[in-house]
C-alpha cells in the first residue's frame, strides 16, 4: 500500500490597491462645471450703422459683397434697405438709404438710434459729383444725431483709373479742420479688393467699441 502523498500548492498572495475614488457629490460637480464652461460663447455685440452717399458711390455692392451676396444687376436704392454685416467680433446692422436727390432730402428721418455712420463715396466721379459728396458729408459731420459717432469714410473705386487718393480726398473735403475731435477713418476701397473693406470696418468696430467703453455700455 502507497503511503499517501499530501501534496500543497502555496497560492500566491496578490495585494490589489484600490483606486481613490471621490465621493460621488464631487464628481457631479465636476461634470457640472465641465458642462458648463463648455456652453455657447457669448454673443456677438450688435451695432446699427447708417450707410450713406450719392447714388452711384458703391454703397450697395460693398454690402453685398460682405454679405457674400451677388453683385449682378444691382440697381439704385430707393428708399432703404438693412443689411446684417457678420464679422467675428460684431455683426453690423447696415441701413443703407438710397441716395437720390429725392431721397437724400429725407436722411435725416433715419438718423434716429444709429451707433455709427457709413460715408461711400466715388473717388473717380466728376469735380461736380465731389464736391456734392463734400456738401453732404459736412452736413452729416455736423449734423446733431452723428456728429458725436464714428465715421468711417470710404473712397470708393479706387480701381478706376481716374480715382483720387485717399490723401486727395481728405484734402479736398477738408476732413482734418473739420473733423477733429471726432471719430472717423478715411479708407480707399473696391469691390475688387473686399479684403481691404473688411479691414476697414474692423477698425470702425474698434472705435464703436472705445465708444462703448467710453460711456460704460461694456
Amino acid at each position: 500500500r502507497l503511503a499517501q502523498r499530501r501534496v500543497f500548492f502555496q497560492l500566491p498572495v496578490v495585494f490589489f490597491q484600490r483606486a481613490w475614488l471621490p465621493p460621488l457629490c464631487e464628481v457631479e460637480e465636476r461634470c457640472f462645471r465641465t458642462l458648463c464652461c463648455k456652453g455657447q460663447p457669448p454673443p456677438r455685440p450688435e451695432y446699427d450703422l447708417v450707410c450713406i452717399g450719392l447714388t452711384g458711390s458703391g454703397k450697395t455692392s460693398l454690402l453685398s459683397r460682405l454679405c457674400s451676396e451677388a453683385t449682378d444687376n444691382i440697381g439704385p436704392t430707393t428708399g432703404f434697405s438693412i443689411k446684417a454685416v457678420p464679422f467675428q467680433n460684431a455683426i453690423l446692422n447696415v441701413k443703407e438709404l438710397g441716395g437720390a436727390d429725392s431721397i437724400k432730402k429725407y436722411w435725416s428721418r433715419y438718423y434716429q438710434g444709429s451707433q455709427g455712420v457709413v460715408f461711400v463715396l466715388d473717388s473717380a466721379s466728376t469735380d461736380e459729383d465731389l464736391e456734392m459728396a463734400r456738401t453732404e458729408l459736412h452736413s452729416a459731420l455736423q449734423h446733431p444725431q452723428l456728429c458725436t459717432l464714428p465715421f468711417l469714410i470710404l473712397a470708393n473705386h479706387q480701381d478706376k483709373p481716374a480715382a483720387r487718393t485717399t490723401q486727395e480726398i481728405k484734402k479736398y473735403f477738408e476732413l482734418e479742420p473739420l473733423a477733429r475731435g471726432k471719430s472717423w477713418i478715411l479708407e480707399g476701397s473696391s469691390v475688387d479688393n473686399i479684403d481691404a473693406v473688411k479691414q476697414s470696418f474692423t477698425q470702425l468696430i474698434e472705435l464703436l467699441e472705445d465708444k462703448d467703453q467710453d460711456t460704460g455700455r461694456i
